[in-house]
């Protein structure tokens, strides 16, 4: 009969539990190492996102230039205010309207939920919906299934924005961005067109609170309306945000790096079987 753990003496069954530990520790640690070794579409990728950052943040800060990120910044303010509706109706409250400004942002217009969580879903929302797209954006499938998601979100949005003409332009050019990227080389586009899209979500709370709290010093920000309802003060909180959504994009990172290791064929060969476009 093989013995059981309560017919061997404590002592010993505690000796090979440390040696299987020390054992098992290196082949866990070489097993981490690996799936999250780089190769080199991921390289690519990273490139990419790198090249993203350093594109965006010059662009958002020179003057009549930053113009040109006019479309995307709509849309991540999109992302903003979906975050602070969708969190409204989920604690209770309901969402009247959602307007988007280009001079100053957007607005939802809502009643009742809890405003501790609504208020910073905004920033946290955004930049977690940022950290998806960047997640999904390592891989042709995963950006496949994150624009049918996003174009769910998007109709949520046309609703309770559907007296505002600002904000359905905007989401009707991206999802008209979207589907024409599904036409290219088998949605080869639209993987990158996600990920800059993430980038620009992930930062948006930071450059934006930098912009508001540091720069401007608008009064009705999000974090500073928190901070007087809640104490503190708008700048601590917003750098708390702020370090919040740089661990959301980090975490997409690691994430799409252990979850897609595949070459940039073997992805376009399985992009060709998951929904099928020329």
């Amino acid at each position: 009969m093989a013995p059981t753990p309560a017919s061997i003496p404590r002592a010993v069954f505690v000796d090979y539990a440390k040696r299987a530990v020390v054992a098992a520790g290196p082949e866990m640690a070489r097993l981490s190492v690996r799936s999250l070794s780089v190769n080199h579409t991921q390289g690519i990728t990273l490139g990419i996102i790198v090249l993203y950052v350093a594109v965006i943040a010059l662009l958002w800060n020179i003057p009549y230039v930053k113009y040109s990120l006019w479309p995307f910044k709509m849309l991540v303010i999109a992302f903003h205010e979906f975050g602070h509706a969708i969190t409204a109706c989920c604690t209770g409250g309901r969402v009247k309207s959602i307007s988007l400004d280009p001079r100053e942002g957007g607005v939802t217009h809502m009643q009742g939920g809890i405003s501790a969580i609504t208020l910073p879903a905004g920033y946290l929302g955004s930049s977690l919906i940022g950290a998806l797209l960047i997640f999904c954006g390592f891989d042709i499938v995963a950006s496949k299934i994150a624009s049918i998601v996003l174009g769910v979100c998007f109709l949520l949005t046309l609703w309770w924005a559907r007296k505002d003409w600002l904000t359905i332009i905007t989401i009707l050019l991206a999802v008209g961005l979207l589907v024409a990227c599904w036409f290219i080389k088998h949605a080869e586009a639209l993987k990158y067109v996600v990920l800059f899209i993430g980038v620009m979500s992930s930062l948006y709370s930071v450059w934006d609170i930098c912009d508001d709290l540091i720069l401007r010093k608008v009064n009705e920000s999000d974090a500073s309306v928190f901070a007087q309802r809640y104490g503190g003060s708008s700048q601590c909180w917003g750098v708390i945000w702020s370090i919040i959504s740089l661990i959301f994009m980090i975490g997409g990172i690691i994430a799409g790096l252990a979850a897609f290791p595949e070459t940039a064929t073997e992805q376009e060969d399985d992009a060709k079987k998951f929904i099928p476009t020329r």
